[in-house]
């Protein structure tokens, strides 16, 4: 039986209910048996962005995800020492898993840059494409933007766009309440998170 797999880079700094309510409707909507969620040291699009430590991180998406069925933190692009790129870590994984379907988890807005990604055209030639909708964003909006290849992609319906009410959260703001010592939306992190976040100061 092939496995279906799904891969969901990210920072998560810190990871909140907007990571993980749209990925559970993807895995339900696509059967997927198992979502690996990637938290990474040094993301090649964010240069400039001061993160928490990335075991930190990561420590944070295993506790969220513990009582989450079929959802697991990797640590696979934590310790590379540069930047890490999806198409690098997909190759891996289908080394790994020679006969697993991957599907590639991304948000609206990381879609429509997409093209701006190293060896993008390789990527998507390798992964079902799962798009993960965002407060404000629309396929259509961004349709006559992407390069032909994608454009087609699209129109052939090889692009899943999972139809879940988006969840208006964002990492930054919440590390500015957090750094603010403002509490944040209820629900919006795991309890866990929240203590630990005050534990270790990550955002003071």
């Amino acid at each position: 039986m092939t496995l279906r797999l799904g891969l969901f880079g990210g920072s998560f700094d810190p990871i909140h209910r907007g990571h993980v309510r749209p990925v559970q409707a993807a895995r339900r909507q696509l059967g997927l048996e198992r979502v690996l969620y990637l938290p990474t040291a040094l993301p090649p699009h964010k240069p400039k962005h001061q993160f928490a430590p990335a075991l930190q991180r990561f420590t944070m998406v295993e506790m969220t995800l513990l009582g989450e069925e079929g959802l697991y933190a990797s640590d696979h692009e934590l310790t590379l020492g540069r930047p890490a790129y999806t198409v690098e870590t997909v190759e891996a994984f289908a080394e790994r898993w020679p006969d697993a379907r991957l599907h590639l988890l991304i948000g609206g807005d990381s879609f429509a840059e997409l093209p701006t990604w190293r060896r993008w055209r390789e990527l998507v030639a390798r992964v079902e494409l799962v798009v993960l909708a965002r407060p404000g964003w629309a396929l259509e909006e961004i349709h006559r933007r992407l390069p032909a290849e994608l454009r087609r992609r699209v129109d052939e319906g090889g692009v899943h766009v999972v139809a879940d009410d988006p969840v208006d959260l964002s990492s930054s703001e919440l590390r500015r309440r957090l750094g603010n010592g403002e509490a944040p939306p209820p629900g919006a992190l795991a309890t866990a998170v929240v203590d630990y976040i005050h534990k270790y100061s990550l955002y003071r």
